[in-house]
This record gives C-alpha cells, sequence and structure tokens, in this order.
C-alpha cells in the first residue's frame, strides 16, 4: 500500500488534549515533531492547566497552535474545539499520553485512498510493557460497553494485517474531516469515554468505513488521566455505555439491554472470584464499596440524561444509512466474547 494516497498529500491536522500532564505531554509533542510527512498542523487544547504545561507549549514548541481553555471542558469538548478549528483534510487525535512513531501519520493517511474510509485505527501499545497490546480497534457488547481489541494480548504479529474494524479507539485516531462536518464531532454530554465508541458507531450508520493500519504504531501510558482504580473513571464508563445505547442502538436491542448488562455482571463477579477482571483495581473492600459505588451513580445520572439522548436519535436521521437490521449486524459482528470481556481490565 502506497504511505500517501495516489490523489496526493492530504493536510493533515492532529490535536491533542492536554489537563496537567507536563511531562507526557512533551513526550507526545516530541514524537510528532519528527513525523515523516509534513506540513502538519499541530494543535493542543489545554483545559486549564496549572502545572506549566501552556508554557512548555509557548517556550518549547512555537510550531504548535495552543487553545486555552480557562477549566476542564472535558476530552470531547476539547476535542472538538480542535477537530473544527482545522483547516486538514485528515484530522488526527492523539492523547497527550501517547507517543508516535514517526511514520504514525504516514500509514494511518494512507487508509484514505478509499474513498468510504472515514476512520483510520492504530495498533496502541502499552508504554511500559510494548509488547503487550492496549488496543487494536474497538469491540462491543451488547449493552454498551465497548472494550479494546486485543487488549491486553502478547503481541506477536495476530494483528499485523490492514483490516476493516468497528471504530478507531480515541487514544490514536485518524479521521476525515468532511464525515466530521456531516455528522458532528464527539458527543459533549459525555464529557470522557465511550466518546469514541459513539462516534464511530455514528459514523458506521452514516455508512463510513474504518480500516486498521498496523504499522501506524503508538505507544500509550493507560490511565494516566484519572488513574486505572479511579471511581469517577467507572462513573463514567458506566454512564456512558448506557447513553451510547440510548442514543445509537436499534429499539429491538435496546429493550434487551438489561439482559445482557445482567449477563456481564454475573461474568464479571465470576471473574471477580478468581481475580481477574476490572476489579482487581479495585483491591479490599474499600475498593469494592468504591466500584459499587460508582456504577450506581453512572446508572442514575445515565438516567437522568436518556431523555436528552433519546431526542438525539432524531437528528442521526439526517445522515443515517445503515437499516436497524444492518446496525444489529454490525453489533454483531464486532461483539466481544463474554469471556474476553470478564477478563478484561478497562
Amino acid at each position: 500500500m502506497n504511505p500517501l494516497p495516489p490523489e496526493g498529500k492530504l493536510r493533515i491536522s492532529v490535536v491533542v488534549v492536554n489537563w496537567n500532564r507536563r511531562e507526557l505531554l512533551r513526550e507526545c509533542l516530541d514524537s510528532l515533531s519528527n513525523q515523516t510527512v509534513g506540513p502538519v498542523d499541530i494543535c493542543v487544547v489545554d483545559n486549564g492547566s496549572t502545572d506549566g504545561s501552556q508554557e512548555l507549549i509557548t517556550g518549547s514548541y512555537p510550531q504548535v497552535r495552543l487553545i486555552r481553555n480557562p477549566d476542564n471542558r472535558g476530552f470531547c469538548a476539547a476535542n472538538n474545539q480542535g477537530i473544527f478549528s482545522s483547516a486538514g483534510e485528515l484530522v488526527a487525535l492523539l492523547n497527550n499520553d501517547a507517543r508516535a512513531q514517526p511514520d504514525w501519520l504516514e500509514h494511518l493517511a494512507a487508509a484514505f485512498a478509499r474513498p468510504d474510509v472515514g476512520m483510520a485505527a492504530s495498533k496502541i501499545l502499552v508504554a511500559e510493557r510494548p509488547h503487550l497490546i492496549d488496543k487494536v480497534g474497538h469491540l462491543i457488547w451488547p449493552d454498551g460497553q465497548n472494550r479494546g481489541r486485543g487488549t491486553g494480548e502478547t503481541d506477536h504479529g495476530q494483528y499485523n494485517k490492514v483490516e476493516e474494524v468497528a471504530w478507531p479507539d480515541g487514544c490514536a485516531a485518524m479521521y476525515r474531516k468532511s464525515m466530521l462536518d456531516e455528522i458532528g464531532g464527539l458527543d459533549e454530554d459525555l464529557f470522557a469515554y465511550a466518546d469514541d465508541a459513539e462516534l464511530g458507531l455514528r459514523a458506521r450508520m452514516a455508512g463510513w468505513r474504518c480500516l486498521y493500519m498496523p504499522q501506524a504504531v503508538v505507544y500509550h501510558h493507560r490511565g494516566a488521566t484519572l488513574g486505572v482504580a479511579s471511581g469517577r473513571r467507572l462513573k463514567l464508563i458506566e454512564r456512558n455505555r448506557v447513553l451510547l445505547a440510548v442514543k445509537l442502538f436499534p429499539v429491538s436491542l435496546l429493550w434487551l439491554n438489561p439482559f445482557y448488562y445482567g449477563l456481564r455482571v454475573l461474568a464479571g463477579a465470576w471473574a471477580a472470584w478468581r481475580g481477574e477482571g476490572e476489579t482487581k483495581h479495585y483491591a479490599g473492600w474499600s475498593g469494592k464499596l468504591t466500584m459499587v459505588t460508582a456504577l450506581i451513580q453512572g446508572d442514575l445520572e445515565a438516567l437522568a440524561m436518556m431523555p436528552r439522548m433519546w431526542a438525539k436519535r432524531k437528528e442521526i436521521e439526517r445522515f443515517r444509512k445503515l437499516s436497524p437490521a444492518q446496525i444489529r449486524q454490525l453489533l454483531r459482528q464486532y461483539r466481544i466474547p463474554l469471556r474476553v470481556l470478564s477478563r478484561q481490565a478497562n
């Protein structure tokens, strides 16, 4: 495959959202400064950092466009600021706690030689243990819980071919700007977590496809923003998986949501008994209480936001091309096995 679309080099913009991660941000920006394609428009949207991040950018990276927010507007709103102020035909998102290989953008851009491709997914490896896979695209369970494909597996080349996947992980992804102009950006009501899955499924419903580009490699420091054992993180994950389903799932599948949720809870409890899965991040009885409290709070917040999400279903009709049956087929095609889901730690 040619490293760039045959019709010529498309302009690329990169958006990095930052909040009080100065040293990780430095590593991220250094990796973007050494990309094999250019010129590249790099935009950092800073969510009110107080650790000197903004001073680092203005002092050491004059080529970077900086958007300063007075406070933390969340991952979704900040990314949208960067996306819709960008001039590139392609827009890449990169987490501030990730560093990209020099040819990362070059290989992602190659995916867009196909006109029906609106998204490109990276091979994301764990920074501290680069032989382990963080994510190589996404999978989803029928209750709306989404997880990374290949998460936790040792990378021995099993995901080394270009192939279609459900959608990319927002840690390191590229999108066609015209697609985002058509369907909208990240849903700002989600704030953070599951936002990439919501955007990806919405794009698939509009008829766009996603290619996984295995040579587009990124190293990710997992859980660097809120921490893997954060109650707030788990609350957002639980809340947003419900909101994603309410907004995008066919009604025939939405009615079955409690059933699939119950199956996942039972499988998770069995995994916890064996010391596997999400619960291993929440040690002891206090950790388990934090976990249960976060799940309940997430569901209560989702309940309050359901009317707003239901109303958004009408907006999607404007561009939706897949029928409910085709959406169900898509979700079946990219369903994560329950055994794998219960053993994974998000």
